[in-house]
């Protein structure tokens, strides 16, 4: 994963829905009947209500016996754990949490039992939890003040790797329990801040990276039994690092690098002989590569495009699995259970929540396991999303994802909005986002913008917002409103901004610097004073610091003078246009201070401002009362003080 991505903004996961071609003698045929074609489209109009009466899923992992798929649900309003059967397709609901969000991990090996994680309201103080079937959930992880996070299984399944910060907040250490006893056993002390991404199977070696800058990593052996240190990035490379695995004889080592090239590849390494070869690449980023636990099979995904895309290989013959054809869209995730014979397909769209199937790799059978679409509403009065690019002030070409209302005519023009991610270094990316076509559905053309410095497009591209933040990249934006008014279909003076976290930012500096553009904002928990909020980091960004500053500015430097001059909060006076805040309370990240400030200095314009608070809510809005308050109350924004 990018660094970039994960310092402010949870980002958007996204996939693509590939249209069918339309016939040939259909085409003929809409060529003869124009004023059939120019008839009004009618669809039907759906509530917030409803698009979260569709259940979001994630994840999805077998049992021991692969009779059963552990996953995550919202269903209740919370998120909770359930199983469904791969046989009868029967859903469980196997935690029943009615405050705390709770995201299931993965079985205990040999067991029926299965471990979670859950924070307290959004702090993102993430601990692990064990459930028995019949009994209380128990807290593995009780320290109230660390941050854990479940690394894996031994090879022997016989132990679970977590990371914790119990002993410093800024640094994770990396343990070992022994599920006998559930005793924890700390295997190495993180001084020096690295981030560790993975622990060979014999637990004699650390895979860890150090963040030089967003856009440089480094990638080092540790041994653990020695404390002896080996750099594999390659010397003074300008390129990221990221350790993947190390095979199951520990033999080799396997990690991702855009070292030589645009975009991320795996390396493998062999131990031995301290050499690497190219093992996997791509026009596009690889995001993972992971190889089942009896390594028959490999999995790599890949960032095409703003897209997953999933390959599976037979290690053994070197051959490709093909998968049947999936009305409901594509691919964006597998799993395989321990006897290996079948596979967990992960399927959505953007206009179809995901979906769990099961692939039978024996008899070539699939089965649908879920319905995850509100049975009130049609796919077909849903918005298919297509990727689109412009050019920007400089020439330089801007992907985005766009969704564009079936109402839209020349004769029907209609609103718009601009969606900016978070980040800085996120993505927007194509599946199905409830936001996003509930607006469509009500008229509104969305352009979701990936402006210079989004993820997914080359480390060239990733890099050019680096020290110009609220720059080029704002500019982006602003060129993304120009390409919408080209659109015949587009009001051209009905045209408002919206983003959450670093896409917050984005909005409310646009309305700062550019208070003439856009006709309104919505600002999502976005930054509005990049001096307190780099000051303010989370402890556990500690080994980020750095990168962080390298990119952004230090606020503890001169380069304070350029931070304060693009956060929005010491400009608030340029803004003239109606602003919506949303923030949570328990946000770590963009402390609520940050919201409060806004709204009070944009009051003072005499500007009208709507300012929504969740108590309960992070850095992103989980539960689904609230998310229904935010779309409802966004909606209501958007008619009033966006439409003419």
């Amino acid at each position: 994963m990018d660094n970039k991505c994960c310092y402010f903004y949870i980002c958007l996961n996204l996939n693509f829905f590939y249209m069918k071609h339309i016939p040939a003698i259909l085409c003929a045929f809409f060529f003869l009947m124009p004023n059939q074609v120019n008839q009004k489209l009618e669809f039907r109009k759906y509530s917030a209500r409803q698009f979260y009466k569709n259940i979001n899923i994630i994840g999805g992992e077998f049992s021991n016996d692969g009779q059963k798929i552990l996953f995550t649900s919202d269903k209740t309003g919370i998120y909770n754990a359930y199983t469904v059967s791969v046989t009868t397709g029967e859903i469980e609901q196997v935690t029943d949490s009615k405050k705390e969000s709770i995201y299931a991990y993965t079985y205990v090996p040999g067991s029926d039992a299965f471990i979670y994680g859950a924070d307290q309201g959004g702090n993102e103080l993430t601990h692990i939890y064990l459930k028995k079937p019949g009994a209380d959930a128990i807290d593995l992880t009780p320290d109230s003040n660390q941050k854990v996070q479940f690394t894996g299984w031994s090879l022997d399944k016989k132990s679970m790797y977590y990371q914790s910060n119990k002993r410093d907040p800024r640094y994770f250490d990396i343990y070992k329990m022994n599920i006998a006893d559930w005793k924890p056993q700390k295997l190495y002390t993180n001084d020096s801040g690295y981030a560790i991404n993975a622990i060979s199977n014999n637990e004699h070696y650390l895979l860890v990276s150090k963040s030089i800058t967003t856009s440089v990593t480094e990638l080092y052996l540790v041994d653990l039994k020695t404390n002896g240190i080996k750099k594999l990035s390659k010397e003074g490379a300008h390129a990221s690092y990221y350790g993947l695995r190390f095979s199951n004889n520990d033999k080799k080592i396997y990690y991702l690098t855009d070292e030589g090239s645009e975009f991320q590849h795996v390396i493998e390494y062999d131990v031995t002989t301290g050499k690497g070869k190219n093992y996997f690449s791509t026009d596009w980023d690889v995001m993972y590569l992971y190889f089942t636990d009896n390594e028959k099979y490999r999995v790599i995904g890949i960032n095409k495009d703003g897209k997953n895309v999933i390959r599976v290989f037979n290690n053994l013959t070197n051959e490709e699995v093909a998968f049947p054809d999936i009305n409901d869209g594509d691919i964006s995730a597998v799993a395989f259970p321990p006897a290996e014979n079948k596979i967990r397909l992960s399927v959505e769209s953007s206009v179809s929540p995901k979906n769990l199937y099961v692939y039978d790799l024996g008899s070539k059978k699939l089965k649908k396991l879920t319905n995850t679409l509100n049975s009130e509403i049609n796919e077909k009065d849903l918005a298919k999303a297509e990727v689109v690019r412009f050019k920007s002030f400089d020439g330089v070409e801007i992907p985005a994802i766009y969704y564009k209302p079936l109402n839209a005519s020349a004769t029907n023009k209609v609103p718009a909005v601009l969606w900016i991610h978070g980040g800085p270094g996120g993505q927007a990316r194509i599946g199905f986002v409830p936001s996003i076509q509930f607006l469509v559905n009500h008229g509104y053309a969305v352009l979701a913008v990936n402006n210079r410095g989004s993820s997914g497009y080359g480390k060239t591209f990733f890099a050019m917002d680096d020290r110009d933040h609220g720059g080029a990249d704002l500019k982006d934006c602003i060129y993304g409103k120009k390409y919408l008014q080209t659109l015949d279909y587009i009001n051209p003076d009905e045209i408002g901004i919206l983003g959450g976290s670093y896409g917050g930012f984005m909005t409310l500096a646009a309305l700062c610097f550019y208070p003439d553009a856009f006709n309104c904002g919505v600002d999502y928990f976005g930054v509005a004073n990049w001096l307190r909020t780099l000051k303010s980091i989370p402890p556990y960004w500690a080994s980020f610091r750095t990168a962080l500053y390298a990119e952004m500015g230090d606020p503890f430097t001169v380069d304070s003078v350029r931070l304060r001059n693009i956060s929005p909060l010491f400009n608030a006076d340029k803004i003239t246009k109606p602003l919506m805040v949303l923030q949570g309370v328990n946000d770590p990240r963009v402390l609520k201070a940050e919201s409060d400030e806004i709204v009070a200095a944009v009051k003072k314009n005499s500007v009208p401002v709507e300012y929504v608070v969740f108590p309960d809510e992070g850095h992103g809005f989980v539960k689904t009362e609230n998310k229904i308050m935010a779309d409802s109350s966004m909606l209501v924004f958007l008619n009033k003080y966006l439409k003419k």
